[in-house]
């Protein structure tokens, strides 16, 4: 659930009549540039001792303030605070002139996958936080995941390093970075830079033993220096329709609801029209602000607060507004995938997994497919590896994953063209797609992200819940899905009982009995594996057929052809034909 922090008037009070001020256009569209820097790490790594350290400003929801998280001592909700700072070298000169850094502390908790997921879609660059002391954990390789699918540029935050004993401090964290750097090789991440810190000195004892709140950070001017030499301009775009993401909810008595979010696309400003698609409802801005700072307009890449009037803040938790008529929900959709090859279980066609789209996670169904050549290059690449000892294929292999993992996902689909059905994701074809049809609609702009996992799976488990992720290319209507020619290829085996003519065979067990043979008469047959080809002509008896042959046939071949033969049907159905035909050419 989403924990509701507590807010006050005072908060929000005089803002809608406020004329802007100095101070508000410092913090208006132009002059800052705000980048979203995501804190992901295992549970008790110090992700939120790391943003208390970093911020300077914090709103109402940062720092575990919620009850709940202040009681179990873990972060429970995503928490977001900041601080300004110079633009780096590489941004100065533009229409910029200062930086604010906005900090995601996402949870670390197992159980709080789906937030972390839902997090770590609103961000520019990732800092990874790992206990020093600890090394790699499960939700360190699940945020390492998460950050390849969603991130370009990941920062390592070795954390706790006042933890190790001095003598031979120095050397215990070269060889922890060895170990991190030698994981970092397999992913997109293999330069990622890595800085040590001390985000709390002493851990939470000596904080709770001193009143200035216990020893300063150490490393942290390092960390920031690194943030911004790794920072890159990110699009900024003020036209196109408004994508709003929405994290929080709450009412605010005497002003109205306020929704607390990040600007994906579009921008915004009081008085602005903007419409909650999951509700179906529309509402005017009433005002807004950045970090408790008035504003009176934002745009894509800016965290803040919006207040409406008349919203009910329990109808919506999470979720989005956006432009009048520019999102619409999905219960169905194509998507363009890829396994995660962290995941060592297959992704079964007709299995359910939780999917996340956003701060949305539903329960989908998915049918993979590729292309008709799928199981041909899998044949090519095995005889590759063929004869080479198992050192040298499962080298082999994992080059191949990786070079799966790092090509881009394909950005359009042939409508006309056929698709071969698979039982299960292919996980060394880069080409992969499937059918997701959701159990409860989800709201968001296409082309969409979606990560799919297992989230039952027993988060106590050394084991990557993550299956597969993938882009929402389309959203599929009931009578979209059956024009997709996604076909799966079909034998059935018969025996030849004899010959009946110089052009005629009688064959036998190639239906059950009972069965209606009409529907495959004129259908192709095939003697053995390269034999003579004829048709299913008629039935002979109850369960026997005839099958009839070219006159071109020379007199003797049918003959010399099948003495002990089997018959083959071969023939395809299209999954999504709801008058389920056999097709043949």
């Amino acid at each position: 659930p989403v924990l509701a922090p507590q807010h006050s008037a005072a908060q929000w009070s005089g803002m809608a009549s406020s004329p802007p001020t100095a101070e508000m256009a410092a913090a208006s569209v132009g002059a800052t540039l705000n980048i979203n820097v995501g804190i992901l790490g295992h549970v008790d790594s110090g992700k939120t001792s790391l943003s208390r350290a970093l911020s300077s400003t914090a709103s109402t929801n940062a720092f575990d303030k919620n009850p709940q998280s202040k009681e179990r001592g873990i972060t429970l909700d995503l928490g977001f605070s900041s601080f300004l700072t110079s633009l780096p070298a590489q941004l100065a000169g533009g229409a910029y002139s200062q930086m604010q850094v906005t900090l995601v502390d996402c949870p670390g908790h197992a159980s709080l996958i789906r937030t972390i997921i839902g997090g770590a879609q609103i961000i520019d660059l990732m800092l990874l936080v790992i206990d020093v002391t600890k090394g790699i954990q499960t939700q360190t390789a699940e945020c390492l995941v998460i950050g390849e699918i969603l991130n370009d540029t990941l920062i390592v935050v070795l954390n706790k390093t006042d933890m190790l004993p001095e003598a031979g401090r120095e050397e215990k964290l070269s060889k922890m970075k060895a170990r991190i750097r030698k994981t970092l090789a397999a992913t997109k991440f293999a330069d990622a830079p890595m800085v040590a810190i001390a985000a709390r000195p002493g851990g939470a004892e000596s904080a709770a033993s001193d009143a200035s709140g216990g020893a300063a950070a150490v490393g942290v001017s390092a960390l920031v220096d690194e943030l911004k030499a790794r920072v890159a301009l990110p699009e900024r775009r003020h036209d196109g329709p408004l994508h709003f993401a929405i994290d929080h909810c709450f009412p605010i008595k005497g002003q109205g609801t306020v929704l607390t979010g990040t600007v994906l696309s579009g921008s915004l400003k009081i008085g602005q029209e903007i419409e909650f698609p999951e509700l179906k409802q529309t509402r005017k801005i009433k005002s807004m602000q950045m970090f408790r700072k008035p504003v009176q307009s934002a745009t894509q890449g800016d965290r803040l607060g919006v207040c409406v009037t008349q919203l009910d803040a329990k109808a919506l938790e999470r979720g989005i507004a956006c432009t009048p008529g520019y999102i619409s929900t999905v219960s169905c959709a194509l998507v363009a995938v890829r396994h995660i090859r962290f995941f060592k279980t297959a992704c079964k066609t007709g299995a359910k997994f939780h999917v996340t789209v956003g701060h949305a996670t539903v329960m989908g169904t998915a049918t993979f497919f590729g292309p008709p050549g799928a199981a041909a290059a899998e044949a090519e690449r095995q005889a590759a590896v063929e004869g080479k000892d198992e050192a040298a294929r499962k080298a082999a292999q994992a080059a191949r994953a990786l070079a799966v993992a790092r090509a881009p996902l394909p950005t359009s689909f042939a409508d006309g063209g056929e698709h071969l059905y698979q039982e299960e994701l292919d996980t060394a074809a880069p080409d992969q797609w499937c059918v997701l049809q959701l159990e409860q609609p989800v709201a968001c702009a296409l082309p969409a992200t979606a990560i799919c996992s297992h989230l039952e799976t027993d988060h106590n488990l050394n084991a990557c819940r993550i299956a597969f992720y993938g882009k929402l290319v389309r959203s599929l209507a009931p009578d979209e899905v059956p024009k997709l020619r996604v076909f799966k290829r079909k034998r059935k085996e018969g025996q030849v009982e004899r010959l009946h003519d110089d052009h005629t065979l009688i064959c036998k067990n190639l239906f059950r009995p009972g069965t209606d043979m009409t529907p495959f008469f004129g259908m192709e047959v095939q003697v053995g594996e390269s034999g003579p080809v004829g048709r299913i002509d008629s039935t002979f008896g109850k369960t026997k057929f005839k099958v009839a042959f070219p006159s071109s046939l020379e007199p003797g071949v049918l003959a010399d052809a099948c003495k002990g033969a089997r018959i083959y049907l071969n023939y395809k159905r299209f999954v999504f034909d709801t008058e389920k035909r056999m097709i043949q050419h």
